[in-house]
């Protein structure tokens, strides 16, 4: 099988969603570094450390998924767009893939023949 194109959108919205949640943990681990600096600035009574802290801590958890969803999301435009016109000069990925089913031949009887092939009977226990 040979991958020939991505549709932009797809890849843009999974990309865009992936990014977010980068960014959420990204901005969680900001958050904590701010609270971190919050404490350490209550200790010098230093108003406007208070004030940066809280800014930069909620901020992070607001404003960096968003940012990374955005850009996310347009990489994954500009990826599949690109991905797109190279695949047409050179042909695309090639990718084996295998079925389940097909992994696992399925069982047949040794007697079973074209006239008879209908399954076993399932024993009496079964309809209890």
């Amino acid at each position: 099988m040979i991958v020939k194109r991505i549709g932009p959108l797809s890849l843009a919205k999974i990309g865009g969603i992936i990014y977010a949640a980068l960014g959420f943990i990204i901005g969680v681990f900001i958050s904590l570094f701010a609270l971190a600096g919050l404490f350490g600035s209550v200790s010098l009574n230093n108003g406007m450390g208070i004030f940066l802290s809280l800014f930069f801590g909620l901020g992070a958890v607001i404003f960096l998924p968003v940012l990374y969803g955005i850009l996310g999301f347009v990489m994954g435009i500009l990826v599949a767009w690109l991905y797109n016109v190279f695949a047409g000069l050179v042909g695309g990925i090639e990718l084996e893939v295998q079925r389940l089913l097909e992994a696992a031949p399925v069982p047949r009887l040794k007697n079973a023949t074209a006239a008879n092939s209908s399954p076993p009977s399932l024993p009496l226990w079964w309809s209890l």
